[in-house]
């Protein structure tokens, strides 16, 4: 799996603990994720706690997959005082280059816990497999 890097990507989320700027949907803050390779199959997982399910937006073009959310604030009563506000609002997103070994047509997504998994199928033409071998007896059943 080739995943596209950006080596300010830190960087700017310091910079956004230290400022307190939350994303916005030009400039997305950037969601925590793990990637790994289970059996056949590759798996993504984004950190997204807080964030309703129907916030999340996921697209797939051609080997681009984007997933991008937003947490927005909770509905708060007129008599509701905010003492202290340390969790971050706003947009996140994310970009990968999926290989062409992947089969983006069958990507399955599951929001538990405030956990996005996405879970990429490699595709059959990438899967090893046993080439036979012919030989002469093989050609003259053929009629060649």
């Amino acid at each position: 799996m080739l995943m596209r890097t950006d080596p300010f990507r830190e960087l700017d989320r310091l910079a956004q603990q230290l400022t307190g700027v939350t994303g916005t949907w030009s400039k997305p803050s950037a969601m925590p994720m793990d990637a790994y390779r289970e059996g056949e199959q590759y798996v993504i997982a984004l950190d997204l706690p807080g964030v309703a399910k129907d916030a999340i937006d996921i697209d797939v073009e051609r080997n681009m997959l984007t997933v991008k959310a937003e947490r927005r604030p909770v509905a708060k009563a007129d008599d509701v005082q905010l003492e202290l506000s340390e969790r971050p609002l706003g947009v996140f997103s994310r970009q990968l280059v999926l290989a062409d070994t992947l089969d983006t047509e069958r990507i399955t997504a599951d929001y538990e816990a405030g956990v996005l998994t996405l879970r990429i199928p490699i595709a059959e033409r990438a899967k090893p497999r046993k080439i036979a071998i012919g030989g002469e007896s093989d050609r003259k059943q053929l009629g060649g």
